[in-house]
Order: structure tokens, then C-alpha cells, then sequence
């Protein structure tokens, strides 16, 4: 009786050994979303729009969600290292991507054999979109979109222009730029747009056609000249500086968006929370008027309606990469 009653402890000891854990995840997965922090990967360096968007969002969306927003540097590659960051995560909410125009819509026809595909991942909502600015190191003798253009044809291959990567809406501007206005002017690419902009400001390079809010601060304290602006309509914030349009280019209008991604196979009840998170977030006065000053607007559309979007933004940019002349990587 005493051994058998001691095969019985065994017994019951190793069951609990399996079962413990077993209700453990299970007590985890009905605890309500979220439990735990959330993290936001930024497809950038920091100091550009990517990076600008995520952090001035993070604590508000904190807030929201009642857990601490952490957000992750994962910069190069053209936003390419960052989504493959996203993608290794799990698909449970707890990992985020502030993706943009470059590596979620660009460059599917920039590269032959992209890492991801657009089903890979799912929006939860674009966050912020702006227009694109042209702008010059003030020691280039050029006022107008003009006569930067007379000095580069006058100048060929003496003038280049930075961006934060090849494939971001930065490049593609600065492409449809050079082509639209007939000029040999040198692609400089760089891990994101803080260091372009740095050595913009360094005189390294001569130009960009940067997102609005990473310039915005520069322009405004005389470090960089704003020449135009990619909106349709000029920016309230910078009342004096024309548009691409105005500028004589009738064709030239680009929108830079930046906006929240999740794995593909997140689920939908998790995709909501988040996606009424971030709404609430964006409607707040706070983020109103910081996206004011930043020259953008805030969206926040359904993730349904910004799937629709982003297959939209897909097609347009595969348009623009063949008038551009772009080789496919």
C-alpha cells in the first residue's frame, strides 16, 4: 500500500509538471488585451518623420491601451529591415510597425525578390500624412525652383540630392523631380531621413525633397530654404513657399503617409483595439495640433479602408517608378 501510494505522488508530481504550464498560458490568453508592453518598430533612423510620427503617438497611445508603448529603431534596407523585424514577431498585437509610402507601397517595384509581400502584413490605420518638401542648403544660389534648376542643367552632374533610402518617397520625389525638370543631379541615399538631413545641413549634398515635418524645424530657423512643397495647395504653415505646381510642374504633387502595420494573422478583435487606440489618440488636441505644426493632418481610417489605400498607392507608385526610369533591384 505505502509503495503504491507513492507511485500515486509520482504520478500526480509529473502530471502537474505538464498541467501547470498548460494553465499558465491559458490563464495568459483570457487575460483581456493588452497585459504586457506593446512594442512600435520604426522602419527609420531616427530623426525623421517615421521616427517623429511613433514617438509623438507612443505615450498617447499608451495611455489608451493602459500599457507602456515602446518604441524600436530597426533602420535600412529601405524600410526592409524593419518590416522583416515585424514579420519574425508574433502575430498577437504585442509588436507594431510605423511603416510608410517607401517600404509599404514603393517598394514592391523597386525590388525583384522583396523579402515580404503586402499580405504579409496587415494596417491598423495611417497615422499621419504630409506633403513632401523640396528644400536647399542655404549656400546654394538658388531662391526658386527655377533657378535651381537653371544652375543644375547649367552645372550637369555638380549638384545631388540626399534622401533616407532608395525606394522612400524622399528618392522618388527627388527621381520625379530630375526627370520632370530635365536635370543630371546625383542620387545620395542614406539609412534614414536624420542622417540625409544632416549632411544636407553639413553642405554634404545640395538638395532634398524631404517629408515636410523632418524639415520643418530647419526651415523655420534658416538652416535649410524651402523652395516648394508637393501639395496640391500650398501649406498654412509656410504661407510663402509655392508649390510644385506653381512652380511649373503641373504634374508634380506627392503625399507622404506613415502609418501602423501588424503580422498577418493577428487577430481581428486585436486589430480593432488597436485601431480604436490609435483613432482616439489622433482626435486628441494634442496630436491635432502637433501634427499642425508639422505641416501634416492626421487620418486615421478603418483598417479596412487603408488596405484599399495602400493597394491604390501600390499601383500609382509601379506608374511612376516606369516614367522615373527606375531600375529594378
Amino acid at each position: 500500500m505505502f509503495r503504491l501510494n507513492l507511485v500515486r505522488r509520482a504520478c500526480l508530481f509529473i502530471a502537474a509538471l505538464f498541467v501547470a504550464p498548460i494553465l499558465a498560458s491559458q490563464s495568459a490568453l483570457a487575460q483581456p488585451f493588452p497585459n504586457k508592453p506593446i512594442k512600435i518598430i520604426v522602419t527609420a533612423a531616427p530623426g525623421g518623420t517615421t521616427d517623429i510620427a511613433s514617438r509623438a503617438l507612443s505615450d498617447l497611445l499608451g495611455k489608451e491601451l493602459g500599457q507602456t508603448v515602446i518604441v524600436e529603431n530597426k533602420a535600412g534596407g529601405a524600410g526592409i529591415i524593419g518590416i522583416q523585424a515585424l514579420l519574425s514577431a508574433p502575430a498577437d498585437g504585442y509588436t507594431m510597425a510605423m511603416g510608410n509610402i517607401g517600404p509599404n507601397a514603393i517598394n514592391y517595384s523597386l525590388y525583384k525578390n522583396l523579402p515580404y509581400k503586402m499580405e504579409d502584413m496587415e494596417p491598423v490605420t495611417i497615422v499621419i500624412a504630409n506633403p513632401n518638401v523640396l528644400v536647399v542648403n542655404p549656400e546654394v544660389p538658388a531662391k526658386t525652383v527655377a533657378e535651381l534648376v537653371a544652375l543644375a542643367k547649367a552645372n550637369p552632374g555638380k549638384y545631388s540630392f540626399a534622401s533616407s533610402g532608395r525606394g522612400q518617397s524622399i528618392h522618388m520625389s527627388g527621381e520625379l523631380f530630375k526627370a520632370q525638370a530635365g536635370i543630371d543631379i546625383i542620387h545620395v541615399p542614406y539609412k534614414g531621413a536624420g542622417p540625409a538631413l544632416a549632411d544636407l545641413l553639413a553642405g554634404q549634398t545640395s538638395m532634398m525633397v524631404d517629408n515636410l515635418p523632418s524639415s520643418m524645424q530647419y526651415i523655420k530657423s534658416g538652416k535649410l530654404r524651402a523652395l516648394a512643397v508637393t501639395s496640391k495647395n500650398r501649406v498654412a504653415e509656410l504661407p510663402d513657399v509655392p508649390t510644385m505646381i506653381q512652380s511649373g510642374y503641373p504634374n508634380f504633387e506627392v503625399t507622404a503617409w506613415f502609418g501602423l502595420f501588424v503580422p498577418a494573422g493577428t487577430p481581428k478583435p486585436i486589430i480593432d483595439k488597436l485601431y480604436l487606440a490609435v483613432k482616439k489618440a489622433l482626435e486628441t488636441p494634442e496630436i491635432k495640433q502637433r501634427w499642425k505644426d508639422l505641416g501634416g493632418w492626421a487620418v486615421g481610417d478603418t483598417p479596412a479602408n487603408t488596405k484599399i489605400f495602400i493597394a491604390a498607392e501600390k499601383k500609382k507608385w509601379e506608374l511612376v517608378a516606369q516614367q522615373a526610369k527606375i531600375e529594378v533591384e
